[in-house]
């Protein structure tokens, strides 16, 4: 089971962690849907030391039939990585604006890449102002990293995938909000509904809006009352597999460190008009 201490960290103790002689390497990772871009935050003020990565073009690759946000280039991604200053093996903190979306995103491209060692601030950007931490406007040079990016260690789902495990062979979590599964709104894909067979639980339900998360208890008991058990398989996806990764980062507090993520989510899932699409309250309907 993945301890918190593995998986978040504090604005006080990583504040803490700066001041030693070889911090983590920082990475700003602020972004919203539908902009501006997150760029433009970081250069108002940002974590001492901090790189700023963007989600849209470093992280993921361009959108088109795998998603919005589909995975990225091993290339280009070790790439991006290294000119932020990821070493291997070295720890590597994320934060966003503070609703933890991004930074879940970072947090799980970088362990999916093979980078097991990289913890999201609790909280965000917000949680560090919060604790009257100091700010910088400073843009910092980093030494260039050495990370190697491993492909697939952590587990992905595609369309095929996603769609056997809502059909009895686990657990498929639609965690949009619940107007958006049940196909009475869709603001940014072209069909509404949700894949058949998957079982609604909005975000909101297991995480704050401020980007915390409750204690493993509590998530394991909000999971299964979704019909998330112990022994069956489980996998999140949302919109284009932003949100769905903080599902995911939920699932490994909540001791589930097997879940998977569909990344292409359900902007890939509509980009096939032959695949069948659920509307209404329930899974099947």
């Amino acid at each position: 089971m993945s301890g918190t201490d593995d998986l978040l960290v504090e604005p006080d103790r990583l504040a803490a962690e700066l001041d030693r002689a070889d911090p983590p390497t920082v990475l700003d990772v602020r972004w919203r849907l539908t902009g501006p871009p997150g760029r433009d935050d970081y250069a108002a003020g940002h974590l001492p030391g901090a790189v700023f990565v963007d989600l849209d073009t470093d992280l993921c690759g361009p959108p088109g039939a795998a998603g919005r946000h589909p995975l990225p280039d091993p290339a280009a991604l070790q790439a991006a990585l290294r000119a932020a200053g990821v070493r291997a093996g070295h720890p590597v903190v994320v934060y966003d604006g503070g609703d933890g979306m991004a930074a879940a995103r970072a947090w799980w491209t970088l362990r999916w890449a093979g980078h097991r060692a990289v913890r999201l601030l609790h909280g965000g950007f917000p949680a560090w102002l919060a604790a009257g931490l100091p700010t910088s406007t400073e843009v910092p040079e980093p030494r260039p990293g050495d990370v190697t990016v491993r492909p697939g260690e952590l587990p992905v789902l595609d369309a095929g995938a996603a769609a056997r495990l809502a059909a009895g062979d686990g657990v498929l979590l639609d965690v949009r909000t619940a107007p958006r599964y049940r196909g009475e709104t869709e603001p940014i894909d072209p069909v509404a509904g949700h894949v058949p067979g998957a079982a609604n639980l909005p975000a909101a339900e297991y995480v704050g809006p401020d980007g915390r998360f409750p204690a493993a208890d509590a998530l394991r008991d909000r999971f299964a009352a979704a019909g998330v058990g112990a022994d069956r398989p489980v996998g999140a996806y949302c919109g284009s597999g932003v949100t769905a990764a903080q599902a995911v980062l939920a699932l490994h507090l909540a001791g589930r460190p097997d879940a998977a993520l569909y990344v292409g989510s359900w902007s890939n899932w509509v980009a096939d008009p032959s695949r069948p699409v659920a509307t209404g309250a329930t899974p099947d309907a």
